[in-house]
């Protein structure tokens, strides 16, 4: 497994590693030692993942490639991750991507705004390995992947 950084305007963007046939995953979250942990984590499952610190350059990559999945913090500076759901929402090109609220907030109303955003998934901080994995692996790759 190889590991790829390139320049751009977020320091953490585009890390892709993994295997071909795992998900496609823009992760978004502004702690560099928790992007890292779950980035690794992901790729040693085989997904190709890419790493962003904030949500307009997440935005702009996910259009320009769409992922099968996108991992996403609540509490990001600037566009916060309820704002990144509705615009992947209302954006043609992204509605079929699966959003993955990861996040601190585990209120029964904070999960009622991550759902009301466009989340199709709230999983809260610190999230177990086996939650995440198991919840990746159900969701597949495109066409195949069937949301509940």
């Amino acid at each position: 497994m190889s590991s790829t950084r390139s320049r751009g305007d977020d320091p953490m963007s585009d890390r892709i590693a993994g295997g071909a046939e795992g998900a496609r995953i823009v992760l978004v979250e502004d702690h560099p030692d928790a992007a890292e942990s779950l980035a690794l984590l992901l790729e040693l499952l085989g997904h190709r993942v890419r790493v962003f610190s904030e949500g307009a350059a997440a935005l702009a990559a996910a259009s320009t490639d769409p992922p099968d999945v996108m991992v996403v913090d609540i509490g990001l500076p600037g566009i916060d991750g309820y704002e990144i759901a509705r615009r992947v929402r209302r954006d043609p090109s992204l509605r079929h991507a699966v959003l993955i609220a990861l996040t601190g907030y585990g209120s029964d109303d904070d999960r009622r705004e991550s759902k009301a955003a466009g989340f199709d998934h709230h999983l809260v901080k610190p999230v177990e390995p086996r939650s995440l994995e198991n919840l990746v692996a159900r969701l597949g790759k495109p066409p195949s992947r069937a949301l509940q």
